[in-house]
């Protein structure tokens, strides 16, 4: 198979992982969430269908993380401007490397959520639906996920703008 093929396939797989992943999460913040919180208030309701989302979209959104790493590295192996592993010697290089610091970011923040942030909120939010939990607790947990989620959005658009930017280079 032709290197031209092979790259067609990982850009696209790539643009498909980069759709899920930092789509699925602006989307989320910005309309699902929003909404679903001004109609729902601070119901039982809201706690499952909140959990439920979560639950569905933290797979789809690792995958396309396994995705965009592996397709990114073989793309930026590819790249004429690319010297090498921490070769920084041109606006290129530093650019994918403030891209890369934006990632490791979106990474961290996720790990958080995913290993603190969102097992304490399943845990409250399984005693409230018993009657036995803390509204307020849940409250500070809620705030503390939408705060890290808006920080990974603002990330995701860096790394869409460092993107942008390296490939004008």
């Amino acid at each position: 198979m032709p290197q031209s093929t092979i790259l067609a396939i990982s850009l696209f797989f790539h643009l498909l992982a980069t759709a899920v992943w930092v789509g699925g999460l602006i989307i989320t913040s910005l309309l699902v969430w929003p909404e679903v919180r001004r109609t729902l208030e601070n119901t039982p309701t809201l706690y499952h269908l909140l959990s439920r989302l979560r639950k569905r979209f933290i797979p789809w959104g690792n995958l396309s993380l396994g995705v965009l790493i592996v397709t990114g590295l073989f793309q930026m192996s590819l790249d004429e401007n690319y010297d090498g592993f921490l070769t920084i010697n041109n606006q290129w290089s530093v650019v994918i490397l403030l891209k890369h610091l934006a990632i490791g970011g979106m990474i961290i923040s996720g790990v958080l959520l995913q290993y603190g942030i969102i097992p304490a909120l399943e845990r409250t939010t399984l005693l409230l639906e018993h009657g036995k939990g803390d509204p307020d607790e849940w409250q500070a947990l809620r705030r503390k996920e939408v705060r890290l989620t808006a920080f990974n959005v603002v990330l995701a658009i860096l790394v869409l703008g460092f993107s942008a930017w390296a490939g004008s280079l």
